[in-house]
């Protein structure tokens, strides 16, 4: 059993992004869970994290996260990755796993 995090890191030094959506979704990519209810700012060099608890198994093997970010001036895009870490008896994994952009 995993428990994941997304991070959402705003790489600029000097502006702001606006996080407007968070979306959590299973294999089959239907909507789980959406993380925002209003846009969230990160200043410069600000980041936010969202956690799928470790027993929280809806999104299976092939769980995806959507993230929809806008900025008013250009930025550097955000870093967004999942960190997935896990353990059982005397057993422990981790790994990382970095976002790619899509288009809408």
């Amino acid at each position: 059993m995993l428990s994941i995090t997304l991070s959402v890191r705003n790489t600029d030094t000097k502006g702001a992004i606006t996080v407007e959506a968070v979306n959590y979704h299973d294999t089959q990519g239907s909507l789980i869970k959406k993380y925002l209810d209003e846009p969230l700012q990160l200043n410069p060099l600000q980041s936010e994290r969202f956690i799928v608890p470790q027993k929280d198994n809806r999104g299976g093997s092939g769980a995806t996260f959507i993230v929809i970010w806008k900025s008013e001036n250009p930025v550097n895009p955000p870093v967004v990755e999942s960190i997935m870490i896990g353990t059982q008896s005397q057993l422990g994994i981790s790994f990382t796993s970095r976002g790619v952009a899509v288009e809408q």
